[in-house]
């Protein structure tokens, strides 16, 4: 595939990683964060606002269509075709939200801009990888952070904020504005380089095959008749236990354990699957047929349990030890956040200087061990004995912990980033993103289950201790992992 034409500049940084990761961070922000907002200003129920969070899904099942993305077209297409859908959406979002029947056209129309949106991360991702060598990959990933946090910054408090000035129309039209002007610099000054494989017509054309509608309405069917089982009496307590975890969860759940099931089948498939022309499963046990695939599924999957913890219940325990909410506000949305871009930045800069073996154990060491100063900032205010609200503490050190915690945060990501980025194939590069983007999100999804249970049963100062100790099964399995000296793309395929 050919990358030629790509700027190759070494020390310039290239204008597009900022343009492009604001692209994918201001509609997941839309999305996400103001679809919340703006249905509670419409006045609709807790249910309905708490159904909200499915809006997520996209994001953590993009992997079943990321193949399409590497097989059809270009990267470069899907990303600017998408920023066009997008720039629709909101343009017609807001249309509508100024029509008496608002809510349930938004609501369909933010289910759409989550599935568009999910299919632009993949682009994106896939072009950045397309358009980099190793080293720049690594030099820029602190940018993609950066652009990423300030597009969630204006679309959930600078969107936010001009709704309330103004209304949800010129708000959700200012959106797309802001869209639709990154669609036309990315439309025209957008470096190109990628040779498509199969023409996206062709896409079009196996769409409406009687296979692929037959296995389209199959799914629909089981999905409907799952929804009648769940309403009878004697599924109730199955539903109980299911209902632990979310339904997105439980979709990165089966995800990893499929993963894992398919890592071990993979010898017996992949001669086959190689032979054929199915490259939507191809894209699936070429990521599988790797050295030590299984390790690197572990230490993907676990590699964020100890964050996912703390950040948890980072909030509930500074507001037990009287922290007030716009102070944590801004000592986390300011000087946190500006701490953790400039580890990534910083993070970036010397993995692309003297590699990721030799900066993937200081980085890591900075992102997990900085989880103790929360258990002895715990074990000060005395909440070992847990019990809540037991003073004032001292903001400084409090705005200091978030600070160093938030620094070590981002050179942790950046060691992240360039690893999984190294388990990417040349010929499945959105693909094999988009899988072990969405693998990553186990921890997450874990500790967003268990992590209250645990505070409120040992107290805050043992549960951070714990935050420290679940990092130490991915740390241990560093020493054993690939890629650290070269990428997967050095391979032959």
């Amino acid at each position: 595939m050919a990358t030629a034409d790509f700027p190759r500049r070494r020390r310039a940084i290239p204008w597009w990683v900022v343009t492009t990761y604001f692209a994918e961070g201001f509609p997941y922000s839309v999305v996400r964060q103001i679809s919340t907002v703006f249905f509670k200003d419409a006045g609709a129920s807790l249910q309905a606002i708490g159904l909200t969070s499915l809006y997520g899904l996209p994001w953590t099942i993009k992997f079943l269509w990321a193949p399409l993305v590497d097989t059809f077209a270009t990267k470069q297409r899907w990303l600017v075709a998408a920023e066009a859908v997008l720039t629709g959406l909101l343009v017609l979002l807001a249309a509508a939200t100024g029509l008496p029947s608002a809510l349930p056209i938004a609501a369909v129309v933010f289910l759409v801009l989550a599935i568009v949106s999910a299919t632009h991360d993949i682009a994106i991702d896939g072009y950045y990888l397309e358009a980099l060598d190793r080293t720049n990959q690594a030099r820029y990933v602190g940018f993609q952070a950066m652009s990423y946090r300030l597009a969630l910054i204006a679309g959930g408090g600078g969107i936010v904020a001009f709704s309330g000035l103004t209304s949800w129309p010129a708000a959700f039209g200012l959106a797309a504005a802001i869209i639709g002007s990154l669609f036309l610099v990315h439309q025209f000054f957008l470096p190109v380089g990628e040779q498509q494989k199969r023409p996206a017509i062709e896409m079009f054309r196996r769409a409406v095959q009687l296979r692929t509608v037959t296995v389209l309405l199959a799914v629909a069917a089981l999905i409907a008749l799952g929804l009648d089982l769940s309403s009878h009496a004697w599924f109730q307590p199955v539903h109980h236990i299911l209902g632990v975890l979310s339904f997105p969860s439980w979709v990165v759940l089966i995800l990893l354990v499929s993963m894992f099931v398919l890592a071990v089948r993979a010898p017996a498939l992949k001669k086959k699957l190689y032979a054929s022309d199915s490259t939507y499963a191809l894209a699936f046990i070429d990521y599988l047929d790797q050295p030590r695939v299984g390790l690197i599924l572990t230490f993907i999957a676990l590699y964020r349990t100890g964050e996912s913890f703390l950040l948890n219940m980072a909030y509930p325990f500074l507001r037990d030890i009287g922290i007030s909410r716009t102070a944590y506000g801004i000592a986390y949305g300011t000087f946190g956040i500006a701490a953790s871009i400039t580890g990534g930045l910083l993070g970036g800069a010397l993995i692309a200087r003297y590699g990721l073996r030799k900066c993937i154990w200081p980085f890591v060491l900075s992102q997990n061990v900085l989880n103790l100063l929360y258990m002895l900032m715990a074990i000060k205010y005395h909440t070992i004995f847990k019990h809540p609200g037991l003073g004032h503490a001292d903001i400084r050190l409090v705005g200091g912990l978030i600070i160093v915690e938030a620094f070590g945060s981002g050179l942790g990501t950046a060691a992240f980033m360039v690893f999984i980025m190294r388990t990417a194939r040349p010929a499945f590069k959105a693909a094999h993103m988009a899988i072990a983007t969405g693998i990553a999100t186990v921890s997450a999804t874990l500790a967003g289950v268990f992590s209250g249970f645990l505070a409120a049963a040992l107290g805050f100062s043992i549960y951070f201790g714990l935050t420290f100790l679940a990092t130490i099964p991915a740390m241990v399995l560093i020493p054993w992992l690939p890629y650290l000296d070269q990428a997967r793309e050095a391979e032959s395929p």
